[in-house]
């Protein structure tokens, strides 16, 4: 009842950002969204996902499969600025972010997916989905470090 209470607190204002998927980057991004005054709803599967939080994140979590039209449909995505699929499977990123967008298809809310291998960007780009991929971007980040303009 708490969640309810509080998520339709959240939806009559802004800065509400959902985030799928609660491992070291779900967890880092939740934290810091919440520390510049974002309210946050972290969902993920597994209950025990959580415990990567801090204790001090005051955000909401949502213990729950995001691929399932009823959760998606739970969270308020409305009113979302952003929904952040950062699950560790490229395909299930796609397709979360693919319901996000078929339930919401307006400007709101902004989606990305993390995409762990590079090849398949093109797929995501054909889809419609900003995707980002760390190992791209820490090789650009690595490549500026010793002085190149570009990956090898």
């Amino acid at each position: 009842m708490e969640f309810i209470r509080r998520l339709t607190k959240v939806l009559r204002g802004e800065n509400y950002y959902v985030i799928i998927g609660c491992g070291r980057l779900g967890a880092t991004l939740a934290e810091q969204l919440e520390a510049a005054g974002k309210e946050t709803l972290i969902i993920d599967k597994n209950q025990s996902a959580f415990d990567k939080l801090p204790d001090t994140y005051g955000g909401m979590t949502l213990t729950g499969d995001a691929s399932e039209l009823a959760v998606l449909k739970r969270v308020g995505l409305e009113s979302a600025e952003g929904v952040i699929v950062v699950t560790n499977n490229d395909n299930m990123n796609a397709m979360i972010a693919q319901l996000v967008r078929e339930l919401q298809p307006g400007a709101r809310p902004r989606i990305i997916a993390r995409l762990y291998e590079p090849g398949r960007e093109v797929v995501y780009r054909e889809l419609g989905i900003t995707s980002i991929c760390p190992s791209e971007l820490s090789a650009r980040e690595i490549s500026k470090f010793l002085g190149e303009d570009e990956p090898w």
